[in-house]
Formats: C-alpha cells, sequence, structure tokens
C-alpha cells in the first residue's frame, strides 16, 4: 500500500543465519508495524550499523533488542544510548552501539484523512 518498511545494515560473521521480516497495518489503518528478527534467539552476527526506515507513517514506538526471545529466554532490549529514534528511521548510534542485533520493532502512526 502507501507504506513500506526498509532495514539496512552492514555485518560481520554468521553462517546462513535465517531472519524474518514482518509488516502489517491495523484494521483502521491507524498503525503500520515493521518487525525484523531472528527466530532463533540471538543472532551472532556482528552488526558494525543498521537502519530501519519507515515510508508514509511516523514512528511512535520502536525498540530493538540484542536478543530476541525463544523459549523460556527474553527479549534483551539494548540500552538507549545505542540506538535513536527519529520521525521516520530507526539507526545505530555511532560509538555507543555495541555490535548486537536479534530484533527490531517498530510501530508507526499513519497520517489520518480528516473528514
Amino acid at each position: 500500500g502507501d507504506y513500506g518498511c526498509t532495514f539496512t545494515y552492514s555485518a560481520q560473521g554468521g553462517t546462513n543465519e535465517q531472519w524474518q521480516m514482518n509488516v502489517g497495518v491495523s484494521e483502521d489503518n491507524g498503525l503500520f508495524s515493521c518487525s525484523v528478527w531472528r527466530p532463533q534467539g540471538k543472532s551472532y552476527l556482528f552488526f558494525t550499523q543498521f537502519k530501519a526506515e519507515v515510508k508514509g507513517a511516523k514512528i511512535e514506538y520502536a525498540m530493538a533488542y540484542s536478543q530476541a526471545a525463544v523459549g523460556a529466554q527474553s527479549d534483551v532490549p539494548l540500552k538507549q544510548e545505542e540506538f535513536e529514534v527519529t520521525e521516520t528511521a530507526v539507526s545505530h548510534r555511532e560509538g555507543k552501539f555495541r555490535f548486537e542485533l536479534s530484533k527490531l520493532v517498530i510501530v508507526a502512526k499513519t497520517p489520518r484523512d480528516e473528514l
């Protein structure tokens, strides 16, 4: 539709890691969501940078995790200083990001047409 999500990154290591990306729109078209994660939990990639950008919506909520939930393990969020969030993007913060990423979640608000 009118919305999009792009995930760009630079990483080293890791062998045949499976990753998933989901995008969705709420029933009333008010919210757009975008998630990128490794279903097996922790990624062994050494991320030097990452950026997720949304098109056609403004970010309301975003969180990045060094480890994704699997089994009894919970999601482990990055420290707030490791990444930054703007109206349209979530990205690593140079010099603060500790090179670990296993999951990224974005919820964005879509522009409403006033009647």
